[in-house]
């Protein structure tokens, strides 16, 4: 699926906001990013950081694992977050409506290996993993689809 990756070392969870919030600022309606890694990976915490900077008001950014979708209204579109963790067959994505907000909002999934073939091939891939067991985390970003390539490049570079 992705013809190109880049990997980070965050070394605090204040990195790993800032890198949420630099995506943030790039993202616009029809971008969707798929958080994959272990339970205490960091994917609630990028999620959180990358809504709250994109809020004109702040506001409680909770995980959805209950009520698996959040919505969040922006002056500039809106946020679908999702977590599929409790999902056990890709027709529970159609009921909830994912797959039409691909198109109109920007969405953030947390195990996307739930959507199986629904996942969208131009999505930004996000893999986050903690090694160490601390405060670090390593992130793998992969994309196929070009309009990644200068974003990942700019906030990588930061």
């Amino acid at each position: 699926m992705a013809d190109q990756t880049r990997s980070l070392f965050l070394n605090s969870p204040r990195a790993t906001c800032d890198l949420a919030r630099a995506l943030a600022r790039t993202l616009g309606p029809g971008d969707v990013i798929l958080l994959s890694g272990t339970v205490g990976a960091g994917k609630t915490h990028f999620v959180r950081a990358l809504i709250l900077s994109l809020l004109e008001e702040p506001e409680d950014v909770p995980s959805p694992t209950y009520t698996l979708v959040q919505t969040y209204e922006t002056k500039r579109h809106e946020i679908w977050h999702a977590d599929l963790y409790r999902l056990t067959d890709p027709a529970e994505v159609i009921e909830l409506g994912i797959n039409d907000a691909f198109e109109t909002a920007v969405c953030l999934v947390e195990w996307p290996d739930r959507l199986h073939d629904l996942a969208p091939g131009n999505a930004l891939s996000l893999a986050f993993s903690n090694p160490a067991g601390d405060d670090t985390r390593n992130v793998t970003m992969a994309w196929s689809d070009p309009r990644w390539t200068d974003r990942v490049k700019d906030i990588a570079d930061d």
